[in-house]
């Protein structure tokens, strides 16, 4: 009996142990076993960004194999916007604007914030990302926390970094990245 008290007891110890590594993104668990749009679809602050990825049809490429980095931007990033602009995004004749808009928040790598600190420190401090929608951002770091500065010169904060996927990580940023005009 002892046994399987102490044998549950460090299931219990373990389980909880692999939950913590991942963060809570939008008061949802993101679990290291569920691809990308598994886990986003039950983040409350993704809610925007979700409806656009089905507007553009991204949904099966990002649960494919990867791996993948998605900087994923809140729903307060997209309300960054200028008035009106998202709702202009999602309609069927602005589909290649979008599908655009979003594969540039995306790289074709599993690149955890460790890994990205060591290239911008390789690189003297900034380091060129390309992305699977042929855009090139400048990652960047202060203060610990790493940065992405778009094609048009605004700067996106990573606020929760390493979000473990099957098919990759996930970064949170405050900031919608836009391509270079």
């Amino acid at each position: 009996m002892k046994t399987l008290k102490l044998a549950t007891a460090i299931l219990a110890l373990t389980t909880g142990m692999a939950l913590a590594e991942n963060p809570m993104v939008g008061g949802a668990a993101m679990y290291e076993d569920k691809n990308i749009v598994e886990n986003a679809v039950n983040s409350a602050d993704h809610t925007t960004l979700v409806a656009a990825v089905q507007a553009a049809g991204l949904v099966e490429t990002l649960q494919g194999d990867g791996p993948f980095t998605v900087f994923a931007p809140t729903n307060e990033a997209f309300a960054k916007l200028p008035a009106g602009t998202v709702e202009t995004l999602l309609k069927p004749e602005n589909k290649d604007q979008l599908v655009k808009i979003l594969t540039c928040h995306v790289v074709a790598a599993n690149a955890m914030a460790a890994d990205v600190s060591k290239m911008v420190m390789d690189d003297g401090g900034a380091h060129t990302v390309k992305t699977v929608g042929g855009c090139e951002f400048t990652a960047m770091e202060k203060d610990g926390k790493i940065m992405i500065k778009d094609g048009q010169g605004n700067v996106a904060n990573v606020t929760i970094a390493d979000v473990k996927q099957k098919n990759g990580v996930i970064h949170v940023i405050d900031t919608v990245l836009l391509p270079a005009m």
